[in-house]
């Protein structure tokens, strides 16, 4: 990915809510399922990271980043962004085209 094409994934994502949260149970296999099914949904999500979760947000966005065969758009606090180019037809109305 670009630096473009990370500034502008950014600049969608800041008009985003979260819509998932990371918890005290922090990273489970459901919680990766459903965060996959998101990302075919929608291309760019967005996720906050709550108090009692103890563990690092960067290494949070990697595991589930690499769980889901997305990537790592941005870091910021306590949210993370993740984007993954979707190629099922059923949701091309949906699709993000990303600057060259």
């Amino acid at each position: 990915m670009t630096s473009k094409q990370r500034a502008y994934l950014k600049g969608l994502a800041m008009t985003m809510e979260p819509i998932f949260q990371v918890g005290k149970s922090s990273v489970t296999p459901e919680f990766t399922k459903a965060v996959d099914e998101a990302l075919t949904a929608r291309e760019l999500i967005k996720l906050s990271v709550l108090q009692n979760c103890a563990d690092d947000p960067r290494a949070i966005a990697e595991v589930i980043a690499d769980r889901t065969r997305s990537q790592v758009v941005q870091v910021i606090g306590k949210k993370i962004v993740l984007y993954r180019e979707n190629t099922d037809e059923k949701y091309k109305k949906k699709k993000i085209v990303l600057p060259l």
